[in-house]
């Protein structure tokens, strides 16, 4: 059974390291928050690393989950010194495509592995251990990696080449943000048209239009309950990655990414960046109510 070690404990991170421990996989944690470790230590008895390299020596897989391309960078540069040839290090963060190809050579060039790992399914996803994961890397590597990944992901999909898991994820952003728009824009409406929203919402999930946005997050945000499964700021941050691999490709962004780009950009200006993306229906409501 591979040694396993998780480098990141918020939101994504904990859940997948709990589910880790269950399978008796986690060996070790390091957080930049040492409380956030000292915490899950304190459930579960495992061992807190003092630094990313500390981890790196103890763990044959090393999974990291932060917010930001610089983050993922300023761990990758943390973990060298610990880091031993075979090593694999699978990154379930969304950044950019180039930033996971220059993880993996960085990487490389100590011996070790990596793939891009992003996931999907919110924090309900991470906590229930049915993660979808989209992979780029070396398919030997990915089967290598499988039996711990089983224990947080529900499918694992091995997209190609370094970067691929990351472009599969801007495809699916994409989608995430159309979808917030037209749930959060078809329940403001019903709501200004008068209907029961409730038998609105249960009508709907089972027919043609259902989907796990309205499934999961239709009744909290028509009871103006925006607790975070996925911040404004961070699709914001992943939208902005989508945009940029559109401009470096010589094409414009599509126009549901500048669209969401704008309503998250008022949604931050207003207060309301660490909420979950679903208060997108606060933009929307008042626009029914002009």
């Amino acid at each position: 059974m591979m040694n396993c070690g998780v480098i990141g404990l918020g939101a994504m991170g904990t859940p997948i390291a709990l589910n880790l421990h269950r399978a008796g996989f986690l060996s070790a944690v390091w957080n930049r928050t040492p409380a956030r470790s000292q915490s899950l230590k304190a459930s579960t008895d495992v061992q807190v690393a003092q630094s990313p390299a500390e981890l790196a020596a103890r763990c044959e897989l090393i999974i990291t989950s932060v917010s930001r391309d610089a983050d993922l960078g300023d761990v990758v540069q943390a973990l060298l010194p610990g880091l031993r040839s075979g090593t694999v290090v699978i990154d379930t963060s969304t950044t950019a495509s180039q930033t996971a190809q220059t993880m993996a050579k960085i990487i490389a060039a100590q011996g070790a592995h990596f793939l891009d790992a992003p996931v999907s399914g919110g924090v309900e996803g991470a906590r229930r251990g049915t993660l979808v994961m989209m992979i780029g890397g070396e398919a030997a590597v990915v089967e290598q990696a499988r039996a711990p990944l089983s224990a947080i992901a529900s499918r694992m999909v091995h997209m190609g080449p370094i970067g691929s898991g990351q472009a599969t994820k801007a495809v699916n952003q994409i989608m995430a943000a159309g979808i917030n728009q037209a749930v959060t824009e078809a329940l403001a409406f019903g709501r200004a048209l008068g209907l029961p929203m409730d038998k609105v919402v249960d009508v709907v999930r089972g027919g043609a239009a259902g989907n796990w946005f309205l499934e999961h997050r239709g009744l909290t945000m028509l009871r103006g309950q925006f607790e975070p499964g996925f911040q404004v700021a961070l699709h914001h941050k992943d939208l902005n990655i989508c945009k940029a691999m559109a401009e470096a490709n010589g094409f414009a962004a599509p126009s549901v990414v500048q669209n969401t780009l704008a309503d998250y950009g008022s949604l931050m200006r207003e207060g309301w960046g660490q909420e979950d993306i679903s208060a997108l229906f606060r933009l929307k409501e008042r626009w029914y109510q002009r």
